[in-house]
């Protein structure tokens, strides 16, 4: 803890220190390095905190680490993932977040508006403005009763969604990013296994549905720009919840269709009121709220930010109103926010 001061002093330069989390697989560590040096010395911040992800630990424990220092400022460099991981330690501290994209998924730093370069990321970081978000919050329980409790910035999902992430090839993932995923798709379309689910959202009656995937987001936009989750915003306080239940190939090919459009007529404010007025497809089901209870006649898998938590046979997910602050550019542009490319240093 850090000790009181009287009014007008200085604050303790022992603040000005940040503890940098990073997932070395792609991210160019000697440019990153320089980049942090040269914002700390035009600051005049201590030189930074260095901590490594690893196989088994996605970046809890750096940050865990990194709290024992008292830093000013965590900055995650990596996919949403390891921002996951970080942030659900940070979450406590009151200490803010930063994000330098640097993997195969860098979805909330898309819906922040970073959709610069590394040097860019890395000023931003240190200088940039704060914004508070949504965090969503997941209870999961197994097959044999145990339950675990896990946050997520971007989205959870459930079905193919989640059999995406357990099933494709790690190693391909790192070599071409989200092409590995064809093939589990490709599998799961052509065979349309779906799963029954009875649900709950606040405080509405029960339902049951047979699903082929659900999705619940904190954001709404997908790689390449494809936008899922239309209302979705990451601080209003809501959980964005979508069912997808094709019954067939076709059906399929209309889901995709509008989920491309839907991005594309995103990026412009003429069409996202083209967007709004358009009619809902009975294959996808929207539905919005602060909870969500589901449980399920058989296992399912789930992800949260793309990470794999195993199968479940019912969750609790809930949102956490505005208690992360993330930094972000001074003047995040719409078009940026949502049609940013994956970033990779």
């Amino acid at each position: 803890m850090s000790t009181a001061r009287a009014p007008g002093a200085a604050r303790s330069w022992s603040r000005k220190r940040a503890a940098v989390i990073v997932n070395p697989v792609r991210v160019d560590v000697a440019r990153l390095r320089a980049a942090l040096t040269a914002e700390e010395r035009r600051l005049g911040w201590q030189p930074h905190l260095w901590f490594e992800t690893t196989p088994d630990d996605a970046g809890g424990q750096g940050a865990r680490d990194s709290l024992g220092h008292d830093p000013a400022l965590v900055i995650v460099v990596g996919g949403d993932g390891t921002v996951r991981a970080v942030a659900e330690e940070l979450l406590a501290s009151g200490v803010p977040l930063a994000v330098v994209p640097g993997g195969t998924g860098n979805l909330l730093a898309r819906e922040l508006g970073l959709r610069v370069g590394l040097e860019e990321a890395v000023r931003v970081a240190f200088t940039g403005s704060e914004r508070v978000i949504d965090v969503g919050v997941a209870e999961l329980r197994r097959e044999d009763g145990v339950a675990t409790t896990h946050v997520f910035l971007v989205m959870a999902g459930i079905g193919l969604d989640a059999s995406m992430a357990t099933g494709t090839n790690s190693a391909l993932k790192q070599r071409v990013g989200w092409l590995a995923y064809a093939d589990p798709i490709t599998r799961s379309v052509v065979g349309n296994k779906r799963f029954l689910m009875h649900y709950r959202v606040g405080r509405a009656r029960e339902r049951s549905v047979h699903a082929h995937t659900v999705i619940v987001g904190n954001c709404g936009t997908l790689t390449a720009g494809i936008l899922l989750l239309p209302d979705a915003k990451v601080d209003d306080g809501l959980l964005d919840v979508v069912l997808l239940r094709p019954k067939g190939f076709w059906q399929w090919v209309h889901v995709g269709w509008r989920l491309t459009i839907g991005g594309f007529l995103n990026r412009s404010r003429a069409g996202r009121v083209v967007l709004q007025s358009a009619p809902r497809l009975r294959a996808m089901e929207y539905v919005q709220g602060q909870r969500l209870a589901a449980r399920f006649e058989s296992p399912q898998h789930i992800e949260l930010d793309g990470d794999s938590f195993g199968e479940v046979t019912d969750v609790r997910i809930s949102i956490r109103p505005r208690v992360l602050t993330i930094r972000v550019p001074d003047r995040p542009s719409v078009d940026e926010t949502r049609a940013a490319d994956v970033l990779e240093p």
